[in-house]
């Protein structure tokens, strides 16, 4: 049997995605044995204290072991943290110590949202893809420039170490390994008992976009502001470059040093966030919506769009506009 280690760092992180990594596993462990198998993991609650409080200490979770007691591991399953990611780090330097030396022994790791910046402070994904919770992408590109991040992605896979998106999305990363390491079969079944759409394979759809705007360069953050107030007119970014006193190469640099994406693709996700938020909340047609956005090019607006959200205008529209009887086209 292979031992499994969920993880309770010190300070305050995501409970939900400890107890619903752990009860998920015990489930698969359970069908199994049911089929005549003998249970995959042996599962145990790992951390550096004898209990963590959640919450103000209305929840409290007493880990089986201490990292020091564990020796080896095969699996190790990283938890979301909360945002306060220096005291994360600080708090659990032994535990980031002992992922990378487990590691190195053999072990496989998985980080669940923003417990990626557990991970990455091990230097384990130096070089290497991750996905993490939307929100954290700007910042965690910020502290970690040399991991290949994938902010569209739900779940990553590569040499043994396996990221997710946000949230809840860490219902799909657990299916994904229940899957990997028992059978397809199992993984179906838990997606049935605990109800998870095991069809999602990205976050797209679910980001919100807010540019960022944690920098000190004052024309950049000019310019950010001119694009999100007059993205609906006709914006030449040439000409936006011009007005600021900047050459256009150097702007276009400025600009990705700042935001960390090109000011072309800052507009577009500026308008694609404003057609989105009409999409669902009025009984607007594609088309109207479009317009409204400063879009003339139906295909070119359907391509942004996808390309952006993952999911097409009309798809859009179906499935979060509250008006369930509006036009569609």
């Amino acid at each position: 049997m292979k031992h499994l280690t969920i993880l309770v760092p010190n300070g305050e992180n995501n409970l939900s995605s400890i107890v619903g990594v752990y009860k998920i596993f015990n489930r698969a462990n359970a069908i199994y044995a049911s089929k005549g198998f003998k249970a995959v993991f042996k599962i145990e609650l790992v951390g550096t204290s004898q209990k963590v409080g959640f919450y103000d200490d209305l929840f409290t979770v007493k880990p089986h072991k201490k990292v020091s007691e564990i020796k080896k591991t095969d699996f190790i399953i990283i938890p979301s943290l909360n945002h306060n990611f220096d005291s994360a780090v600080h708090e659990n330097k032994e535990i980031i110590n002992w992922i990378a030396k487990q590691y190195r022994l053999g072990a496989e790791v998985a980080s669940i949202c923003t417990g990626a910046f557990l991970l990455a402070t091990t230097g384990l994904l130096d070089g290497k893809k991750c996905s993490t919770h939307w929100s954290a992408v700007s910042i965690f590109k910020q502290r970690f420039p040399g991991i290949h991040l994938q902010p569209d992605q739900l779940i990553t896979d590569e040499n043994r170490i396996y990221t997710n998106g946000g949230a809840y999305s860490f219902l799909n990363l657990i299916l994904y390994l229940i899957e990997k390491f028992y059978d397809r079969e199992t993984a179906l079944l838990c997606s049935k008992i605990f109800q998870i759409d095991v069809s999602r394979s990205h976050q797209s759809e679910f980001m919100i976009f807010n540019g960022q705007k944690n920098h000190d360069d004052g024309a950049i953050l000019e310019a950010q502001e001119y694009l999100e107030k007059y993205f609906q007119e006709k914006i030449s970014i040439a000409s936006l470059s011009s007005k600021l006193h900047i050459t256009r190469r150097n702007f276009d640099r400025r600009f990705i040093k700042a935001t960390g994406i090109t000011p072309l693709d800052y507009l577009q996700r500026v308008k694609i966030e404003a057609a989105k938020k009409q999409l669902e909340n009025y009984p607007k047609t594609v088309t109207e919506v479009m317009y409204t956005v400063g879009y003339n090019d139906a295909k070119a607006f359907r391509d942004v769009f996808s390309r952006i959200t993952g999911l097409s205008p009309v798809d859009y529209k179906l499935k979060y506009n509250k008006f369930s009887n509006s036009v569609l086209s």
